[in-house]
């Protein structure tokens, strides 16, 4: 590839992901999770497979998007389910527990990556990164495969509780939701989250948010401004995704563990902004890479948390959740159509134009916090004023 070629590869995922979130969180509330999941996963695998036998350009624009298409069902839908089985102060840390996969990929997957360009690549006349996606289609299809028999669907529908847990698990997020009322059709649930201002609020927090986490796809580029070689550079991705892991599960933990909110937002963010700071600053090399670590690991809690909020806060109804959470990820997902190109390779090597982005981006998800903080206590005002036993409030 050449010029912006990447860059628009990259962006395309994109659109097709953001497309299909909505449509499908609609419908996972009339089907069940376990066999509408695990078949979008069994698409997207064979989807990736094939990716390794695109010959040009434009094949793989066509199959970047098809693959997003296909991807867009799981995470939406994946933050739905686990939102119907956990409360408001468990549901973060399961949601990061859940996401950890995903960091883990990304660590893992540098070395993954290395370890086959350095002893498939030209094997049998295919280059590497065919390699790596042949075998990571493959391995996915048979996750697939067993996801159709392990995933839970709804609490009163899921098939390995006894009927008292499957009952009890119903029971107590319903208890926990303030305003909790009863199911509705899936296009009133799609119009209570579309006029709830707060779904927006969530919204633009979850797009300012991934705007700042806008080097997923570039990290390895970054790292390897540092002056070393490919191998090693696919192997100095891992720790900061390791970490990253960790410390995203602890900053869920602690959120649910203390109720609290933007708190938890606010030093995330200003963490991750002394790393995007030092970033662009400084040509040592040990400064630098210590400054990717910092922000990687800062950072990842903050989604985890800003979707636990969006479920307990606008999740009156089942529809409604289901709608708001894939609006959130949606505008969230909106911001990879456009962040790549912050990243020119002109720009290497300290990236100035991408690091400054991120601090803006970092500090307009912290405004944000504090504004849902404010309308929440407001909120909580209003229902102590109408109601005189005892309450479910809002957290924040």
């Amino acid at each position: 590839m050449k010029g912006s070629e990447y860059n628009t590869c990259v962006s395309v995922f994109f659109v097709g992901y953001i497309t299909g979130q909505v449509p499908s969180n609609m419908l996972v509330t009339r089907v069940k999770p376990a066999y509408y999941m695990s078949g979008w996963m069994m698409a997207w695998a064979i989807v990736s497979t094939l990716i390794c036998v695109v010959k040009d350009y434009h094949r793989m624009l066509a199959c970047r998007l098809v693959l997003g298409l296909t991807e867009a069902p799981f995470y939406s839908g994946a933050c739905y389910l686990v939102s119907l089985f956990y409360t408001r102060k468990e549901v973060a840390t399961r949601l990061a527990v859940f996401y950890t996969g995903n960091l883990l990929a990304s660590s893992f997957s540098g070395l993954i990556a290395a370890g086959v360009f350095a002893g498939l690549d030209g094997r049998h006349g295919m280059a590497g990164w065919r390699w790596l996606f042949l075998i990571q289609g493959v391995v996915t299809i048979g996750v697939a495969v067993v996801a159709f028999f392990v995933l839970p669907n709804a609490p009163l529908h899921t098939r390995w509780l006894t009927q008292e847990e499957r009952e009890l698990a119903h029971s107590r997020v319903a208890k926990d939701t303030t305003e909790k009322r009863e199911g509705t059709s899936i296009w009133s649930g799609l119009w209570e989250a579309v006029t709830d201002y707060r779904t927006w609020v969530f919204a633009l927090m979850g797009n300012l948010h991934l705007s700042a986490n806008n080097f997923k796809n570039y990290l390895p580029t970054a790292v390897k401004s540092l002056g070393f070689s490919t191998t090693t550079t696919l192997v100095l991705t891992c720790p900061p995704y390791l970490i990253g892991g960790t410390t995203s599960v602890l900053v869920s933990w602690s959120s649910g563990r203390f109720n609290e909110r933007t708190w938890h937002i606010t030093g995330s963010k200003a963490v991750a902004i002394v790393g995007f700071a030092v970033a662009t600053s400084t040509m040592n090399i040990g400064a630098r890479y210590f400054a990717m670590v910092l922000f990687v690991a800062a950072t990842y809690g903050v989604n985890n948390i800003n979707v636990a909020w969006t479920s307990a806060t606008v999740g009156q109804t089942d529809e409604k959740k289901a709608a708001a959470i894939a609006i959130v990820n949606t505008f969230g997902n909106l911001s990879f159509v456009y962040t790549p190109y912050l990243w020119p390779d002109s720009d290497s090597p300290l990236f100035r134009r991408a690091m400054v982005a991120s601090i803006a981006f970092s500090l307009g998800v912290v405004l944000t916090g504090w504004a849902m903080k404010f309308v929440l206590k407001r909120a909580n005002r209003k229902i102590r004023s109408t109601q005189d036993e005892a309450i479910n409030l809002y957290a924040y």
